[in-house]
């Protein structure tokens, strides 16, 4: 671990969400590191840094999300780069961290893969990572290095505030995101809900009840991402039939694989928010999804982190 004040810093990033890393990067006064991320024929990456980093504080911006295998072996190559290039401190920030699903063994002989990318990182080479919204905050403990876990709920909470929706309902499509629903509602003095289901399989979920009053009244379901859509537009589908208002989504991590975008626009949802910790392609784009930046929020952590002060007034709900 490599600690002091240092003079300088700079940002880099992989290929896995370019747009937000310069965005990042704006707010911050400077300009992205010249590198190349490559790959060779056979799929192997290649990395060339072509300015110096030596002796500085340096800031790797790269989510491990799809595909997910090419961006974290970009990430480690990149963060052993700058080890052999003798940078003076390695940041990592991972807006979002793949594999975070994998965080136990659910089942005997299960593998907890979470664990082994927090080794693979810190064996790189990498003194600190900065990341947000984890799917489960005991993956902080994996790592042997510091981990700043910023939170997305701030963001998504100015956002639904300004709407000034009326009989609000925060509602957690499972069991799961209990905690985060209700440090969601108490900004807006706001009761909760729960959906109660049942997953048969991987990616595949039944609603089975929902516990709460939502009858009048307006819902915002909340989780931590939205990958194949299907607990969420079932959840959503389902607060509709038993009498919601309006039901509208905010989430951190916007996944949006196979038959996402499908269910979402043909759900009872009027609006999903996400946050772009990762990219969302032009073909994934729709009215109904809106897209909100992380970019000062990671700006203002890595400037903390570069003058060594303190990133809890980060974590601050509104």
């Amino acid at each position: 671990m490599r600690n002091g004040i240092f003079k300088d810093y700079k940002i880099f990033t992989g290929n896995a969400n370019i747009p937000l890393a310069k965005e990042i990067a704006s707010i911050m006064g400077k300009r992205l590191g010249k590198s190349t991320v490559e790959k060779f024929s056979d799929g192997e990456v290649s990395v060339s840094l072509w300015e110096t980093v030596r002796g500085l504080d340096v800031f790797i911006v790269q989510p491990t999300c799809y595909p997910v295998n090419d961006n974290l072996m970009e990430l480690l190559i990149m963060i052993d780069a700058m080890t052999r290039a003798s940078a003076g401190r390695i940041n990592a920030v991972i807006p979002y961290y793949g594999y975070a699903r994998q965080d136990r063994k659910a089942k005997a002989r299960d593998p907890i893969t979470a664990k082994l990318v927090a080794d693979l990182i810190s064996a790189a080479g990498a003194d600190r990572v900065v990341t947000m919204d984890l799917h489960a905050n005991q993956i902080q403990g994996y790592f042997d290095i510091p981990v700043d876990h910023l939170l997305g709920m701030p963001i998504l909470v100015k956002y639904f505030m300004k709407k000034k929706l009326k009989d609000i309902v925060i509602v957690s499509p499972d069991h799961g995101s209990v905690v985060r629903a209700r440090n969601m509602a108490q900004p807006f003095n706001a009761p909760i809900a729960i959906v109660d289901k049942r997953r048969e399989k991987a990616n595949e979920s039944e609603v089975m009840n929902v516990i709460g009053d939502i009858e009048g009244k307006t819902c915002i379901l909340v989780d931590d991402m939205i990958d194949t859509a299907g607990t969420i537009t079932n959840a959503a589908n389902a607060l509709k039939e038993l009498g919601a208002v309006e039901v509208y989504c905010g989430a951190t991590h916007g996944i949006l694989s196979g038959p996402a975008i499908e269910r979402i626009e043909s759900s009872s949802i009027k609006e999903m928010v996400l946050l772009n910790t990762i990219g969302i392609p032009k073909e994934k784009q729709t009215k109904r999804i809106k897209v909100l930046s992380v970019a000062q929020l990671f700006a203002d952590a890595m400037l903390s982190i570069f003058s060594n002060d303190s990133v809890s007034k980060l974590f601050t709900v509104v």
